[in-house]
């Protein structure tokens, strides 16, 4: 029986872990809700499922709809998620040291800095321009998808480069989303939350090994963070920057499938509840559309390859073993695939929920032309070259790589 149930649980594990899964749930969501969405039957109800206010005003603010709950609650598990790889690979892995850095590092601010430039000259003389994090970021489960998907034709250091690129762009994005598209701030629910953090790490520093006060402590933190008028969701990075190291592997496997296979698809189908307008094309030849797509499918590539030639140019850093310029161009294309920050910026830089759906469909489209372009790309120079060697990588990336490219 034992033997059995390890047949049927084994291949179910590494389905999981499987980003590739993942990238293709995330699709399968998003046709879902977009189809609900846009049905003469069941639009009406579908949007209300996500909007309906079921916690009215109280003495203890929380938030009120399904769509509020997923943003800003279940969400900072996500965050916990991210929070949890950028420390791992800052402590042990591929970004512990300035030289391991710098590359990862440079290319990231480049994918951040030309997108959103890019936006705002599109959208200068109008009143959009708060939608600028929007083209900033990299979704890590659909661009290793596709980088998996490409198998050798990608060289395992510029899979490593990837991975810790678009951790450094989940970083860049959590921090602009902390300080550029939080509420109103109330200082006396931040100072409890300062205080409530300080409490956090002293119970880890001392090593106080009490489950629930360290759960208890989490979910207070979000609470003054939510009520403090910061987003909410970044609770899960500031959490796992305070956790030991030691203790990430556990609470990673612990939450790693619940983030991946229930808040993840509740995100996409929450957020993705977009009615398509008649005239598609129109929408997307707007300042917002057109910001977004030449942000992430050109911008993107353009900012990490231009950044990380004038580090290797001034010896500030140099390509990975086995890497050539080429493919390292096709790698930008692949962290031009946005997904769920570029969705989650949406939802916090426009009130207006056509801004939004505008948003929503240029993010989405983006990411078609990336994956296209991408696949096509390498498929095109891995003709004139031959298989790459596989490299040695820190302990945390080969983890993390066992995780990620089954």
């Amino acid at each position: 029986m034992k033997k059995v149930l390890t047949k049927v649980i084994n291949p179910l594990r590494i389905l999981i872990n499987d980003s590739r899964f993942t990238g293709m749930m995330l699709i399968a969501c998003t046709v879902i809700s977009m189809s609900l969405a846009n049905s003469d039957s069941l639009a009406h109800p579908y949007k209300q499922l996500w909007n309906y206010n079921f916690l009215h005003a109280s003495s203890f603010p929380l938030p009120s709809s399904f769509l509020s709950w997923i943003n800003n609650f279940l969400m900072a598990f996500f965050f916990l998620v991210a929070g949890m790889e950028i420390k791992r690979e800052l402590v042990n892995g591929e970004l512990s040291s300035f030289k391991k850095a710098v590359l990862p590092f440079g290319a990231a601010l480049g994918g951040m800095t030309v997108p959103a430039l890019i936006f705002i000259a599109f959208n200068l003389n109008t009143g959009h321009l708060h939608g600028w994090g929007i083209p900033t970021a990299t979704d890590i489960a659909f661009s290793i998808g596709i980088a998996s998907l490409l198998g050798k034709r990608i060289p395992v250091g510029l899979k490593i480069l990837l991975m810790a690129l678009a951790i450094i762009d989940d970083l860049g994005a959590i921090i602009v989303i902390a300080l550029f598209y939080g509420g109103h701030i109330n200082f006396i629910f931040l100072g409890i939350a300062a205080l409530l953090y300080i409490s956090l790490f002293a119970c880890n520093y001392f090593k106080v090994k009490s489950g629930p006060l360290q759960i208890l402590l989490s979910l207070s933190l979000w609470y003054a963070i939510f009520n403090s008028g910061v987003e909410a969701s970044i609770t899960g990075v500031l959490v796992a920057f305070a956790t030991p190291v030691d203790m990430l592997p556990k609470i990673e496997k612990a939450i790693h499938g619940y983030v991946n296979f229930l808040i993840i698809p509740l995100f996409a189908l929450a957020n993705t509840a977009i009615l398509l307008p008649d005239n598609i094309i129109s929408s997307l030849g707007t300042t917002i559309g057109l910001g977004i797509i030449f942000g992430l499918v050109i911008g993107k590539p353009v900012g990490i390859f231009l950044f990380s030639r004038i580090l290797v140019a001034c010896k500030l850093a140099s390509l990975p073993q086995h890497v050539e310029w080429k493919q390292f161009l096709g790698m930008g294309t692949l962290a031009g695939i946005g997904f769920t920050m570029s969705i989650f910026t949406t939802m916090l830089a426009f009130k207006s929920a056509a801004f939004q759906d505008i948003s929503k469909v240029a993010i989405l489209s983006s990411v078609v032309l990336s994956v296209v372009v991408s696949l096509a790309y390498f498929m095109i120079i891995s003709i004139s070259m031959k298989s790459v060697p596989v490299e040695e990588m820190s302990i945390a990336t080969e983890e993390k790589l066992e995780l990620e490219l089954q």
